[in-house]
């Protein structure tokens, strides 16, 4: 029955949806173009998670139905009620095209670059060997070591980045790997996982921390050491949980990893050149602040480089995991709708926040925007929900007992950097994904877990913050 199922409902639920009234939806005000969107919606929801057609493919089938349904080049037939008041605002089609030349999908470029030339000029081998060997030979520990360099690369530079840098480390530990063993699929999970929670440790480390700053302003300012002085031991208690977690649902049937890499770094002049162009591309991600470049600008160098002097050649590109950027491209598009259509806001401003108790809404705006964060980018989320919850704090006076607005903006901070149960949820996961070691139902299943924990664990540390005035 199952095998009938993941064909037939991600079909006939969105065609219900699209086909119901706008009186049968509980939200005053809503449009057809949202509902169409919704509808595109729970299709890509339901494909994502059955998977009747690969995930790429769902991601292309979101740019398309969104073109063909709610841009200003949609059908005629579906443009038939333009102008009318319930019809809503479409989409620029040239805004819905862009998501496949998004400024994060040249950051994922410039991560294949760096991992194809690394693999290339063997740089990935030899990082492996020097940065692995304190960790030993077995597989949970050598996990531990990953994950801490992930962690602390992130914290400080683009959790893409860091994620693209430490695959193109891990490919030659996976090797190692029979490929039956689950030890595979625990590896190619705690690099996006590490990389996705490291991020939180410091206002720099992920955009919603940035974005909760601006929030965070006059009596309620934290700066950079006090936001580090809760995230970080955060950061520290939610992967060592992370790490135990994995061990225990994917356990190494290999008890040693014997990283036997021979050989020294190559000395070519090509080899130098990559070399110097890895540690450039780092030292400018990880110093954004000084030079004023972003991390999406500072991703093109190595791609330039690397072409312009043969280190990447015609051949090396049709390595590229082009269906990730496909993959990335409708996780974009489809957070780009809901934002731009109002779908997500109208959800959001249709819940009675006011009505519910303290605990409640503390509880329920966590949950929201961990819901919001695996199907929309973290960034979207935070800057959704952050000018809501910010008039939410100072408003609702029986929150001042629990911390009030700063409590309220750093649990959802925290939660919407803590979705990561799908490959659309998070650029790492995608990254990871990719690598063809995991099946979408185990990163569901490890990246839920954590995130309710991580939502969980952000409470006991407000509550501890709140307590002690650390902010």
């Amino acid at each position: 029955m199952y095998k009938y199922l993941k064909y037939i409902l991600p079909i006939c639920v969105p065609l219900l949806i699209l086909y119901l009234p706008l009186s049968a939806f509980p939200f005053e005000g809503m449009t057809i173009v949202q509902k169409r969107i919704a509808a595109i919606f729970i299709f890509a929801t339901l494909s994502w998670i059955l998977e009747p057609i690969p995930i790429y493919s769902t991601s292309v089938a979101i740019i398309a139905f969104e073109l063909l349904l709610v841009s200003d080049k949609a059908v005629i037939f579906f443009r038939a009620e333009e102008g009318s008041a319930q019809y809503g605002v479409v989409m620029s089609h040239v805004d819905i095209m862009a998501t496949f030349a998004s400024p994060i999908i040249m950051l994922f470029l410039g991560g294949f670059f760096l991992a194809i030339a690394a693999t290339k000029y063997r740089l990935d081998v030899n990082l492996a060997r020097v940065l692995l060997k304190p960790f030993g030979q077995e597989p949970r520990f050598l996990m531990l070591g990953l994950m801490l360099i992930t962690g602390l690369f992130s914290m400080f530079m683009s959790n893409t980045a860091t994620t693209a840098m430490m695959l193109s480390i891990l490919a030659p530990v996976i090797a190692l790997f029979n490929p039956k063993d689950p030890g595979r699929v625990a590896f190619a999970l705690c690099i996006p996982l590490a990389a996705n929670i490291g991020g939180i440790g410091t206002p720099i480390g992920t955009p919603p921390n940035a974005i909760a700053l601006k929030y965070l302003q006059g009596v309620n300012n934290i700066n950079f050491a006090e936001w580090m002085a809760f995230g970080v031991p955060f950061t520290i208690i939610l992967m060592a949980f992370s790490w135990y977690l994995i061990n225990k649902m994917f356990p190494a049937k290999q008890r040693k990893i014997e990283l036997d890499i021979q050989g020294e770094f190559l000395k070519t002049p090509k080899a130098l050149l990559v070399y110097a162009v890895f540690i450039i591309t780092i030292l400018l991600w990880l110093m954004g602040s000084l030079h004023g470049m972003n991390s999406y600008t500072v991703a093109m160098i190595p791609v330039t480089v690397f072409l312009m002097t043969g280190i990447i050649t015609k051949d090396d590109l049709k390595k590229i995991s082009w269906d990730v950027l496909w993959l990335v491209s409708g996780g974009i598009a489809l957070g780009l709708a809901l934002d731009k259509s109002g779908l997500a806001a109208l959800i959001v401003y249709s819940i009675p926040f006011d009505f519910f108790s303290p605990y409640f809404v503390l509880i329920g705006a966590a949950f929201l925007s961990l819901l919001m964060a695996n199907f929309m980018s973290n960034t979207a989320t935070a800057n959704l929900l952050m000018p809501m919850m910010a008039t939410l704090g100072v408003s609702m006076s029986s929150l001042a007992p629990l911390g009030g607005e700063v409590t309220l903006l750093l649990v959802v901070t925290f939660a919407s950097s803590l979705g990561m149960a799908l490959p659309i949820s998070t650029p790492p996961n995608a990254l990871a994904h990719a690598t063809g070691h995991i099946k979408t139902k185990e990163m569901a299943k490890v990246g839920g877990i954590i995130g309710i924990t991580g939502v969980l664990l952000s409470f006991v540390t407000v509550w501890i913050v709140n307590l002690f005035g650390a902010v």
